[in-house]
């Protein structure tokens, strides 16, 4: 099997895993409101795929490296299959809720297997577009699936088997292989302390588009439910904000390239902020009216977070990118996992409609947060950054695709921490020109101590005690 053909069958494989991913997730928001589950079960449903994502993402490399790549992804393939077909035969918000877990981490772990088969195959010269692809292909993929919803519908079981085909036909392309067994994987590390010395506003911007979107994907469908907007109408509206948040991330991206990233954080997340505000103010039960509102949430929010990954890793040092990027997954993880469950109880005391109150509250804090930290720390040159690429911040991101990603291979200019150096002495001896006699340049460092004397430049240095 050619390397081309390799690559080809495992974004087959990836596109359907992200189908069934896409269509599952908003299948239960749905089919979980109208088997009247509390707003506080639905918010929990998303907080267990986070939870089980992030321990997946962890936990699935040391089962790869006992076992194998392909016996991995095949256990991840079965118990995925096996789960979507337990939400259809036990309807039960708490079986739902620990099922969902169990998904999110067969989710990581597939996808973690797919993309270190990818990255194995792909050079240095084929990375990006391969990365680009790949990032594509999922976008695409996800957002087939919610529409499928339309077509399927919720009742019975046509939705539920629709999704266990796609989860184990994802199995075919790893399975049919004949490529030897790629590198370890490496488990998700946060390493908080990196983060932050790098970029503090890495850590709020992850945290927040954490909260907010995970708000969002898990509870709109919801909302539009209690909106009394039909199943097929609810995946044309998740579908128009996914396209527009994809469209959007390459123009806002490209120009972050250009000026202060944080501009553009501040622009986006106030733009986001205040299409929150307005759809609490307007609680539209208009389908024209919604999908304009859903249409611009996703044109301010959904770029955020790679515009965030890619302010961080201006400030990394070299080689630091997957360290960064894995520590930023984590937090985004964390915040995928709080938001649902907040939002549900504000949803609860307030309306439905409530939910937007909680994504703009954290998209808000995110401009004030980018703003003023535009007035603590210079703007990054423009020869030591790194380059904007479009990433998923609504499901999350494995440490598969931070490996894959050609950032984690590029060099770029070191950007000097703080360090205190002791003071030196430096004699620089310039070769003269034939015709001209030799001088001799001396620079010297200021010190606490006065120089001895008119001679003291020309002494030697007197060599340190042990």
């Amino acid at each position: 099997m050619s390397s081309a053909l390799k690559i080809y069958a495992l974004f087959i494989g990836s596109a359907l895993l992200m189908f069934g991913g896409g269509l599952q997730g908003l299948l239960l928001s749905v089919r979980g409101a109208e088997e009247h589950f509390s707003l506080t079960a639905l918010g929990l449903i998303g907080t267990g795929w986070s939870v089980g994502f992030v321990a997946g993402s962890i936990t699935v490399p040391m089962l790869v490296k006992r076992v194998g790549h392909i016996r991995a992804y095949s256990i991840m393939a079965a118990i995925g299959t096996v789960t979507i077909l337990l939400n259809l035969l036990w309807i039960n918000d708490v079986g739902w809720i620990v099922l969902r877990a169990f998904s999110g981490f067969c989710f990581a772990g597939a996808a973690m297997i797919v993309e270190s088969w990818l990255n194995e195959v792909a050079d240095n010269r084929s990375r990006g577009t391969i990365f680009s692809i790949y990032t594509t292909i999922n976008m695409a993929a996800s957002t087939v699936g919610q529409l499928a919803m339309s077509v399927t519908g919720t009742f019975g079981f046509m939705p539920f088997v629709v999704g266990a085909i796609a989860f184990i036909c994802a199995l075919l392309p790893s399975a049919m292989t004949s490529t030897p067994q790629p590198r370890p994987i490496s488990s998700a590390r946060l390493d908080v302390v990196l983060l932050y010395k790098t970029s503090p506003l890495a850590v709020i911007a992850a945290f927040a588009c954490g909260m907010a979107n995970g708000t969002f994907g898990t509870l709109a469908p919801v909302y539009g439910f209690k909106q009394n907007l039909d199943a097929s109408t609810i995946a044309y509206l998740f579908a128009v904000t996914a396209v527009v948040g994809a469209v959007a991330q390459t123009p806002f991206g490209r120009l972050s390239d250009k000026i202060d990233r944080r501009l553009v954080i501040v622009g986006l997340s106030g733009f986001a902020c205040l299409v929150g505000f307005l759809t609490v103010l307007l609680n539209p039960s208009n389908g024209l009216v919604m999908f304009i509102l859903f249409g611009m949430y996703g044109f301010g929010a959904y770029p955020l977070y790679a515009i965030a990954v890619a302010h961080a890793n201006d400030f990394a040092k070299d080689g630091e990118f997957g360290r960064v990027a894995g520590g930023m997954l984590l937090i985004l993880g964390i915040g995928l996992a709080i938001g649902p469950i907040i939002a549900s109880w504000v949803m609860n005391a307030i309306a439905p409609v409530g939910l937007f109150i909680v994504t703009a509250t954290f998209h808000g804090a995110l401009a004030v947060t980018a703003f003023l930290r535009m007035k603590v720390r210079p703007v990054r040159d423009a020869t030591g950054r790194v380059r904007f690429r479009a990433m998923n911040s609504e499901k999350g991101v494995s440490p598969g695709t931070v490996e894959l990603d050609p950032r984690a291979e590029e060099k770029q200019q070191t950007v000097a921490r703080p360090v205190a150096q002791p003071a030196t002495h430096v004699t620089e001896v310039v070769v003269p020109d034939p015709m001209q006699p030799m001088i001799v340049l001396e620079e010297e460092t200021k010190t606490d101590t006065p120089p001895a004397g008119d001679d003291a430049a020309t002494k030697p240095d007197t060599p340190p005690k042990d």
